[in-house]
């Protein structure tokens, strides 16, 4: 492998890295020719920490792409260590004030822009179809294609306004999944005019409003393109969002250290990030998300497998990147201070009819299997300082609790864990006055859905809490 074959597959890798200051590592790839890095929560301790990181990135390269998961919700690394203020989509969407959501775009983007982040890979587009999904759910504007377009098409806009590049995702539509493709491959069995209707508004949405990269989606859609997942597929990255939808813009890969990518065989059978990469490259991908815990000899590997890409296709996405990259270097753009008031968040609560906070209840939040994308940032009540008992999925309510006491449960998702189903069920059952909170998207009865568990909606839970006469 020539130098000159490193940087060039270099100049479409978006790699990771472990820790909170700049490996020397990365420092030299950069200096080689490196397109920029990811940045993930275990790469963040505080803010000024993260401010302090980019300038040591910049210092090195100064039009180094950096791009960082931050969707203004339960997704987010600006704020892993202490939960993000922002409402998450699907509570924007229930509120469906599209100015709202303009102004958490421009808030998030003005954010990033202070730290020095010039690629958000955000919004997400996808249309939340199945209510069990277990990786989407409360990232998504809604069920509703034309509600999801408008609200992501708002976001777009502000967030681009503000200077900071977004990356709609996840290309064509992970919504009608019910597995997740960081541990498996999901199946979406549809053919093109499902996709048409159902899943593609809100990528054309954004792409009107000038979202300058997309990202793909690890998932098998059988009926357009049996041979591999979306982030293989020439069909879906050319015929489909080049050609139908016409964006010209960069074409992300979503990480390729997911399951549903890396553990895709090759026609030779061959599996893993290098392979994964080689693919996505070929089909349409232009910059390659790589996850996590990146590595020289990971970057070279990668070089090795790209070794039989047609050049042509190499230097068409190393084009469409420095076009991304010199297309960061505008001026910054004055963010207005976005004010939340709890009492206009609640208003997108689902709240069952006669359900009361009893004053004395005891709150306790029920810790479940922490989704992989968002990881175990605080949420709910707690982050919002509460004092909350905790228990994880599995596991009785503390036994210190009377068995008269009145119990405010809060968790995520409780139907798609059956454990917390039946927890709840049991505290319905035996402890009247007792209260049953969804801070995920629900799929069965509660008492309460918030569509959202970030630190900003668990602020909007306690209000309602208080106001409804809860001394907790």
């Amino acid at each position: 492998m020539t130098p000159s074959t490193k940087r060039a597959v270099d100049a479409v890798l978006l790699p990771g890295f472990v820790g909170t200051t700049l490996p020397g590592w990365v420092a030299d790839r950069l200096r080689g020719g490196l397109a920029g890095v990811c940045l993930y929560g275990e790469n963040v301790v505080s803010a000024a920490q993260l401010a302090a990181l980019v300038a040591e990135i910049r210092a090195v390269k100064p039009d180094a792409l950096v791009a960082i998961d931050e969707e203004g919700g339960d997704v987010t690394r600006v704020h892993y260590l202490d939960g993000s203020p922002y409402p998450g989509a699907a509570l924007l969407g229930r509120l469906d004030d599209v100015g709202l959501t303009a102004a958490v775009g421009a808030a998030v983007a003005g954010e990033l822009r202070g730290i020095g982040v010039d690629l958000n890979l955000a919004p997400v587009a996808d249309v939340n179809s199945d209510p069990r999904n277990p990786v989407i759910g409360v990232r998504s504007f809604g069920a509703d294609p034309a509600l999801a377009a408008r609200h992501v098409a708002a976001f777009t806009t502000a967030h681009e306004h503000a200077g900071v590049a977004t990356s709609v995702k996840h290309f064509p539509g992970h919504g009608d999944t019910a597995a997740d493709s960081h541990l498996a491959l999901p199946v979406v069995d549809v053919g093109l005019d499902v996709l048409r209707a159902r899943d593609l508004p809100p990528f054309r949405a954004a792409i009107d409003a000038g979202a300058r990269t997309v990202m793909t989606s690890h998932i098998l859609l059988p009926q357009i393109d049996p041979s591999g997942p979306a982030t293989f597929s020439s069909r879906i990255l050319g015929d489909l969002l080049r050609r139908e939808l016409g964006f010209e813009g960069v074409i992300i890969s979503d990480a390729l250290d997911m399951a549903g990518a890396a553990e895709f065989p090759s026609p030779d059978g061959a599996t893993g990030i290098p392979a994964a990469a080689a693919r996505a490259l070929a089909a349409g991908c232009d910059l390659l998300c790589l996850g996590t815990g990146g590595s020289p000899a990971q970057l070279d590997a990668i070089a090795e497998a790209v070794a039989d890409v047609d050049p042509a296709r190499l230097a068409d996405a190393s084009s469409r990147v420095a076009s991304l990259v010199a297309s960061l270097r505008s001026a910054p753009v004055d963010v207005e201070a976005l004010d939340l008031d709890a009492a206009r968040l609640v208003a997108g609560f689902a709240v069952a009819e006669g359900a009361t906070p009893a004053p004395d209840a005891t709150l306790v939040a029920v810790e479940t299997t922490a989704n992989i994308a968002v990881g175990v940032a605080p949420w709910g009540p707690a982050a919002a300082g509460a004092d909350v008992r905790t228990i994880r999925a599995g596991e009785p309510l503390p036994a210190d609790l009377a068995p008269e006491a009145t119990v405010i449960l809060v968790a995520k998702d409780v139907h798609r864990h059956p454990e917390v189903a039946a927890l709840a069920d049991v505290v319905r059952a035996t402890r009247p006055g007792s209260l049953v909170i969804d801070m995920g998207w629900p799929s069965g009865p509660v008492d309460v859905a918030t569509y959202g568990g970030s630190r900003g909606v668990g602020a909007a839970l306690l209000h309602w809490l208080r106001t409804g006469g809860w001394r907790g």
